[in-house]
């Protein structure tokens, strides 16, 4: 490839230089690996608190399973370092946020000087890495634009499944999408040839992420908002009211504890017991700055649709970085479904900003 044909963008360029290209199918297989480590999480500890905390093993003996969850991770890594192409990534996606969730429920007993699985802001803490990784991957891969280059890379990676078995007609046509957003870029002429020379074959090893695709659910989130019949036009709304009743619900919950600890007599009482004031005020500081946010939104609608939608998307990024780090201090698991809530309201908002933007650049255009 001549370098003219680079990147602009230093790291792009950087990247792509060193023969570091970023997979455009990665995204279905990051997000399966997130779903899976928190649904294990959610899974463990919901199966022990309906077994009653059953006491594991005997004579000293517990293999705990941050032992398994590093042994699934270390399954994942050695079937990606042993297998070429794209067919082995799906497992191995999931089979390692499997370890990860595994590894990072017993976080509680590593940070504490009695090993305590039970440390309250054990929780708050797998929040926060958890979010630090999806901000890690976003860095990664949201930001910008797979280059042409990287999108041949992708169709060629597609290749590698089928040269050695044949191309399932799912395989082919990924390779194929690929390909078109490769656009002229070096060699697409070649690797096209190379694609519609390769046989069909039905047979490819079993790919978990055709039974549940979190990745999909989200593309489909999308293209309803993006479309034009009527939950396209009131998702937005539902989503303003949605969020204002989240942030009363949040903000009563953070006030009115802090209340108690405030007013309560001196001496063993509710100031006593975890949580404690610090993460309720807080707490109810992000709140607060959520608030105004969205209240600064509501004003921008008439006047301007996209920078009230845009303060929307900052009060929810508020709300997932900050403001749910301390209710799972709070509320432990429980704040799950405000997380999950929030994550949806994102989707939605994301997508009116995008469809926003296309209404914007067409008279453009035209």
């Amino acid at each position: 490839m001549a370098l003219s044909n680079l990147p602009r963008h230093p790291v792009s360029r950087w990247l792509l230089v060193r023969g570091l290209p970023r997979d455009p199918s990665a995204s279905p297989h990051l997000t399966a690996m997130l779903v899976a480590a928190v649904s294990t999480v959610l899974l463990v500890r919901g199966g022990l608190a309906l077994a009653g905390y059953p006491q594991v093993g005997g004579g000293g003996l517990h293999i705990a399973h941050v032992l398994w969850g590093g042994l699934l991770m270390m399954v994942g890594l050695v079937l990606l370092l042993s297998f070429a192409g794209p067919v082995i990534r799906p497992l191995a996606a999931v089979l390692a946020g499997i370890g990860i969730g595994l590894f990072i429920d017993e976080v509680g007993k590593f940070v504490t000087s009695d090993n305590n699985y039970f440390y309250r802001p054990a929780t708050a803490i797998m929040y926060v890495v958890l979010a630090c990784l999806v901000l890690v991957i976003h860095a990664v891969h949201g930001r910008r634009p797979h280059h042409p280059s990287e999108h041949l890379a992708g169709a060629v990676d597609q290749a590698v499944a089928g040269v050695v078995g044949g191309f399932t007609p799912s395989r082919r046509a990924a390779a194929r999408r690929q390909l078109r957003q490769a656009g002229d870029a070096a060699g697409t002429t070649e690797a096209a040839a190379l694609i519609a020379a390769i046989p069909a074959d039905p047979v490819e090893l079993f790919d978990p992420l055709r039974l549940v695709n979190p990745h999909r659910l989200v593309v489909r989130l999308r293209r309803e908002v993006h479309g034009r019949g009527r939950l396209a036009r009131v998702l937005p709304t539902i989503t303003c009211v949605v969020l204002l009743v989240q942030i009363a619900y949040s903000g009563a919950q953070f006030g009115v504890r802090l209340l108690t600890r405030i007013t309560a007599p001196p001496g063993p009482g509710p100031w006593d017991l975890p949580p404690g004031p610090i993460p309720l005020a807080l707490g109810l500081a992000s709140t607060i700055a959520c608030l105004v946010l969205v209240i600064s939104g509501l004003r921008l609608l008439r006047s301007d649709r996209y920078r009230g939608f845009l303060r929307f998307h900052r009060a929810l990024l508020v709300n997932l970085l900050f403001t749910r780090v301390f209710e799972f201090d709070v509320t432990q698991f429980a704040a799950t479904v405000s997380v999950l809530v929030d994550l949806v309201m994102l989707g939605v908002v994301g997508a009116e900003l995008a469809r926003l933007r296309r209404s914007a650049e067409e008279p453009v255009a035209a």
